[in-house]
C-alpha cells in the first residue's frame, strides 16, 4: 500500500496502482486495522481498482448472483449484498478508528459512518454537477432522471467494522464496463439499474475523481 501515497495529518492517502486482487485487498485491510487498533500505523483511505469480479456481503442472497460463472466471486465479509467491482470503478477502502469523533461521525456510532460515507459520495457527485441523492431503504447513492421518471445506483456502500476500526468502504462508478453488472441483482433491488459518469455523459477521469474524493473528505470527516 506504498504507491502514490501521502499523508495529511494522521490519515494516510494511498493509491494502487493497476488492478488489485480482491484477495491482496482483503489481507491488506486485514493487517492494516489490526496495525490501527495497536497505535502502530495511521488511520487509511485507500483507493484501488479491482479486476472484474462480484463479491457477496454478509446479506447477499445466492438467487441474486444469475450468472455465477462469468466472473471470479467472492465472500466479502461486510455488510449489504451483491456487488460488481472491476476497471473503471473506483473502490474506496476506508480504515478509521471510529472511538473517535470526527465531522458527522459520532463515536462507536456506525449509523452515522455510514451517513457520512454518503455525504462523502454525494458531495463528490456534486463537484461534476452531479446530483447524488439518498433513498430510504436502499443503500448507495442514486441519481434521477426526473425526465424518463427512472433512477439509478451510480455508488455503493458496504462496511465492516472490527474491534471500532473500520474497512471496506465505498465504490463509485466512474466509467466501469455497465454491463458486468448484469450477472447479479446488485445490492438485491432488481427494479432499478446501474449507472456511472461516464453513463450521464461526463468524461471524468479517475484522478479527476480522486481529487475531488481527497476536497471534501475533510468536509465531512473534520
Amino acid at each position: 500500500m506504498t504507491e502514490n501515497a501521502f499523508r495529511r495529518q494522521d490519515l494516510e492517502w494511498c493509491i494502487a496502482e493497476g488492478l488489485t486482487p480482491y484477495p491482496e485487498a482483503i489481507a491488506t485491510m486485514q493487517a492494516r486495522i489490526a496495525a490501527i487498533h495497536a497505535g502502530a500505523a495511521a488511520e487509511c483511505v485507500w483507493l484501488v481498482e479491482h479486476p472484474p469480479l462480484y463479491t457477496a456481503g454478509t446479506s447477499a442472497r445466492p438467487q441474486d448472483l444469475t450468472d455465477p460463472a462469468r466472473f471470479p466471486t467472492f465472500e466479502a465479509g461486510r455488510g449489504g449484498q451483491w456487488t460488481y467491482h472491476g476497471p473503471g470503478q473506483r473502490t474506496a477502502y476506508v480504515m478509521l478508528d471510529l472511538t473517535r469523533a470526527r465531522g458527522l461521525v459520532r463515536p462507536r456510532d456506525v449509523r452515522s459512518y455510514v451517513h457520512a460515507l454518503e455525504e462523502w459520495l454525494i458531495r463528490t457527485l456534486a463537484l461534476f454537477n452531479v446530483k447524488g441523492e439518498r433513498r430510504e431503504g436502499r443503500v448507495g447513492i442514486w441519481v434521477a432522471d426526473r425526465a424518463a421518471g427512472t433512477e439509478a445506483k451510480i455508488g455503493a456502500i458496504g462496511v465492516r467494522v472490527t474491534r471500532w476500526v473500520s474497512w471496506h468502504g465505498v465504490a463509485l462508478n466512474v466509467e466501469p464496463a455497465l454491463e458486468n453488472f448484469s450477472g447479479i441483482v446488485p445490492c438485491g433491488v432488481p427494479e432499478h439499474g446501474v449507472t456511472s459518469l461516464a453513463g450521464l455523459g461526463l468524461p471524468v477521469t479517475m484522478p479527476e475523481v480522486d481529487a475531488a474524493l481527497r476536497d471534501v473528505w475533510g468536509e465531512v470527516f473534520g
